[in-house]
C-alpha cells in the first residue's frame, strides 16, 4: 500500500485530475491496487510518468513495463503490485475503466 500512496501523493503533487485508488486485491490475481487519473495534456501525461519513474528509482522501484503513447490518450506504467492508468479525459470517459472493476473497493478518491 505504501508504494501506491507514493503514487498518487506524487499524481496530486503534479496535478493530475480525479485520482482514484482501487484496491483490486479481491477480484484479480495479478495486481493489488490500481491507480487512475486523469491528464490535461499529452505533455502533463509523458510528464506523469518521467516523474514517477525519477522519483522511484531510489527507491529501486521499476516498472515491469509501459505501455501506450502519451499521443493515445492513455499510459499504462505496471509496478507489478500496482499498475498505473494515466487517461486523457476523454479516454477515460470512454472506457470507463472504474465501471468494470466497480467490485473493487475504493481506497482514495481525489478530484
Amino acid at each position: 500500500m505504501t508504494l501506491a500512496h507514493t503514487i498518487i501523493n506524487l499524481l496530486d503533487d503534479k496535478q493530475a485530475v480525479d485520482i482514484l485508488l482501487l484496491d483490486i486485491s479481491e477480484v484479480s490475481a495479478f495486481a493489488d491496487y490500481f491507480v487512475i487519473a486523469s491528464v490535461t495534456s499529452e505533455r502533463q501525461s509523458q510528464a506523469l510518468v518521467d516523474a514517477l519513474l525519477e522519483a522511484l528509482r531510489p527507491q529501486q522501484v521499476r516498472p515491469l513495463y509501459i505501455e501506450g503513447e502519451r499521443t493515445s490518450g492513455w499510459q499504462l506504467i505496471d509496478f507489478g503490485d500496482v499498475i498505473v492508468h494515466l487517461f486523457s479525459l476523454e479516454q477515460r470517459a470512454y472506457y470507463r475503466l472504474e465501471d468494470l472493476w466497480q467490485k473493487a473497493r475504493v481506497v482514495v478518491r481525489m478530484q
